[in-house]
């Protein structure tokens, strides 16, 4: 059996041993080095633009600018920006490209024989600028006369995209309410800071293709954007993903992939067939690709006497950046996530995205969830300590399950776990066991800790995240196995999978011949792949949304039984293909929210157990219980490493991570100042619990899982500290300064502990 083993990872090899080709790898010696020029203006108009110096710098090949682009325009799920910020209207575009929006808005491509020549040639581009008002944050955004970021929409406000709940009658709930809980929650940005910066080859293929090997999450959506803007049929872009140096969503969107492929097709027609490299520094990393979206999120909850809810009222603000990016998809998430995991009898909830001249956002693991699980859960946590209820009891009480009637006024889908989630989580991390003292720990050598400063706490959460797209989108995934053997054999040798979906470490390309073994009857050493190239694979669909495992397993169900019966109708070799599509969704109708947003879900409960030292606001998690339904682990081992991938992330975006964006500009781009987690201090324990309730409609029963451990990180490590320390934090991450000025403040006279 291949599905359910612990199967060693395809890339394994390759990649411990340093063999594996990621794209700034893939640069034949003989390539042209191509770097790309930012605006540096996060709010300005171009007056004049003059290459020319830097054309005659030596081993220039070319300087591309908006007057190369055939359609200056491009955007995941709405076309809001310009390849290039350009005062020469020679293409097509619907955006005002003469103005940039974000200091990382492209304003040129230098092509030179060498990245030296590149670079120097760069710094020869002038430009003159007309400043625009800065919109930077929220408030300004929000301000009465305030700039707007997209003039052209005929908007009255920045704010461009809102969605609706109205459930039931909220005004006269709040007559049953024993107890009300009114909070502001601040979330804060995250950089994915995955360990491959940006880097792309392009060139024309023997086929005369414009061809990108590019790391990216959705290899037909890179395709598509990119034909559009350089007004080319779709098959005469073909898209090829290497290896992936991690992904969490930061790579759902363009950086080098439109302006590397409009440099080979412009040099083609010079007659310069160089490929073309590019590879961005972790500086132009950070400051030039979206990162999760900085927000607001201000929730008033009600519970009976017993704890039920009678009444949630949220209202929820996004910080969209510059551009739209996959803004407008992130916000639907946050906005189904408001109501947590319950049932809700009476609910309105208004989330709104905003434009600003700051720094996208867009798409990261969990997909606006963690914005909203951080405030549903919070809430629920305050109901539960006002009430006197057991945080357990209090969610057992409320949470969805088989029949419920979900926040959209529809019944969710079948195979809700919720309920049984929670309780293991609570059984196995013995939640109601008293907690044993704090280890002594001290960040600094030379300061041993104080007795009585070391204070104990333990937190827990609970939330759900949708599996595949949502709101109609015509979610959809393709396979194709050929299999292989001896003419009058009654079963096949060997089999083939194309598929391309991308693996961005997580193992999927493992995953995806483990089901295509278990689908066709082969060994799993019989079976091979060719993955994530736009030539040979149908489309996908992203590596997101926590859809790919469930997605990929259903269309190499489907083109196993294809190809099976083409291999009995006596087929050398036997072509199966398969477009698999799942239940329909709907989008959410938009004065009242009612709609079916999703076909499954998947579930997660976490106990987080942690010391803080009251004096430096230091804290040590000691333990982390992370409890999930999966469905069926595929690859069990895989599952693990991403339950424990996802906890050490969410531990930097609660702890550690704090991205600082002044004006429009960012401040840290560097992993010296902007900290992520080292091997010191990640959970001191973390503990994987994995229950595998099938799923209904995913394949061998799985369900959709990755994004699902970070989701509940950030409220379990606040209760946790609220638990030890008695104050409530409603902002993070939870940095030492900050903890020790909150609980400053909340010791001093007459303050709110908030």
């Amino acid at each position: 059996m291949s599905v359910g083993s612990s199967s060693i990872r395809i890339d394994a090899h390759a990649k411990t041993t340093g063999e594996a080709q990621y794209p700034g790898d893939r640069a034949p010696a003989h390539a042209l080095a191509a770097r790309v020029v930012f605006t540096d203006q996060p709010h300005a108009r171009l007056l004049r633009l003059d290459v020319a110096k830097a054309e005659q710098m030596p081993g220039v090949i070319a300087v591309f600018t908006g007057r190369d682009v055939p359609v200056n325009e491009y955007g995941l799920t709405e076309f809001d920006q310009p390849v290039f910020v350009s005062i020469e209207h020679t293409g097509r575009t619907k955006v005002e490209s003469d103005i940039s929006r974000w200091e990382a808005d492209h304003l040129a491509l230098v092509v030179a024989d060498t990245d030296e020549q590149a670079t120097a040639a760069a710094a020869m581009i002038e430009a003159d600028w007309a400043q625009l008002p800065i919109v930077a944050d929220i408030d300004q955004a929000l301000a009465p006369n305030a700039s707007l970021v997209h003039p052209e929409l005929k908007l009255d406000s920045n704010i461009y995209h809102t969605y609706k709940i109205r459930k039931g009658s909220i005004d006269a709930a709040w007559a049953d309410a024993a107890v009300i809980i009114e909070t502001t929650y601040e979330l804060p940005y995250q950089e994915h800071a995955y360990l491959q910066p940006e880097a792309a080859v392009s060139y024309i293929d023997e086929e005369g293709r414009v061809t990108l090997e590019v790391a990216g999450q959705w290899a037909h959506e890179d395709q598509e954007q990119i034909a559009h803007a350089l007004d080319l049929p779709v098959d005469q872009v073909r898209v090829i993903y290497p290896a992936i140096g991690g992904a969490f969503g930061g790579r759902e969107d363009m950086s080098l992939q439109i302006v590397l492929g409009l440099a080979a097709l412009r040099l083609a027609e010079r007659g310069e067939h160089r490929p073309i490299a590019s590879r961005w520094s972790r500086e132009e990393s950070i400051v030039g690709h979206h990162k999760r979206h900085r927000g607001r999120i201000h929730a008033k909850w009600g519970a009976d006497s017993n704890g039920k809810l009678v009444a949630v009222q949220s209202e929820a603000w996004l910080d969209a950046g510059a551009y739209n990016y996959t803004t407008n998809k992130v916000l639907g998430n946050c906005h189904l996530g408001q109501a947590g995991p319950y049932e809700v009898p009476n609910a309105q909830i208004d989330s709104h995205a905003v434009y600003t001249n700051s720094v996208p956002g867009g798409a990261f693991r969990g997909f606006g969830g963690p914005q909203a699980a951080f405030a549903a859960e919070s809430q629920m946590n305050k109901l539960a300590e006002a009430l006197g209820i057991d945080p357990v009891e209090i969610r057992l009480r409320n949470a969805v399950h088989d029949g419920s009637i979900g926040i959209t006024q529809t019944v969710m889908p079948a195979g809700v776990t919720m309920l049984q989630v929670i309780e293991r989580c609570a059984s196995e991390s013995q939640f109601h066991q008293p907690l044993t003292p704090a280890e002594p720990f001290s960040p600094f050598a030379s300061l041993p800790p104080v007795e009585g400063d070391l204070l104990r706490g333990r937190g827990f959460a609970c939330s759900f995240k949708n599996v595949g797209f949502s709101f109609g989108f015509p979610e959809r995934c393709e396979a194709t196995i050929v299999l292989h053997g001896k003419p009058d054999s009654p079963t096949a040798e060997r089999g083939e999978l194309f598929h391309a979906g991308a693996d961005v470490g997580q193992g999927a390309h493992t995953a995806f011949l483990q089901m295509a073994a278990e689908a066709t009857g082969l060994a799993f050493e019989n079976m091979t792949g060719g993955f994530s190239d736009t030539s040979s694979s149908g489309d996908s669909g992203s590596a997101s949304a926590s859809r790919l495992t469930f997605m990929s397993g259903n269309s190499i169900l489907g083109a196993a039984e294809a190809a099976d019966k083409a291999w009995r109708n006596g087929d050398r070799p036997a072509v199966g293909h398969f477009r698999y599509v799942p239940p329909p969704t709907e989008a959410l109708d938009p004065e009242t929210g009612a709609g079916a947003p999703n076909f499954s879900y998947g579930y997660v409960a976490q106990t987080v157990e942690l010391t803080v030292d009251r004096a430096t606001g230091h804290i040590v998690v000691d333990r982390v219980v992370s409890t999930h339904d999966v469905g069926r682990a595929i690859n069990p081992a895989n599952v693990i490493g991403q339950i424990e991938g996802a906890v050490v992330q969410a531990h930097g975006y609660a702890l550690s991570e704090r991205l600082q964006v002044e004006n429009g500009r960012v401040l840290n781009p560097r992993f010296s100042t902007y900290l992520i987690p080292g091997i010191g201090d990640v959970p001191t324990r973390i503990e994987s619990v994995v229950l595998e309730l099938a799923d209904p409609n995913g394949p061998w029963g799985a369900r959709g899982m990755a994004e699902m451990p970070f989701m509940t990180y950030a409220p379990a490590v606040v209760a946790a500290l609220h638990d030890a320390t008695g104050v409530w934090f409603d902002s993070f991450p939870l940095t030492p300064d900050r903890v020790t000025a909150v609980l400053a403040q909340a010791a001093a006279p007459s303050s709110s502990g908030r």
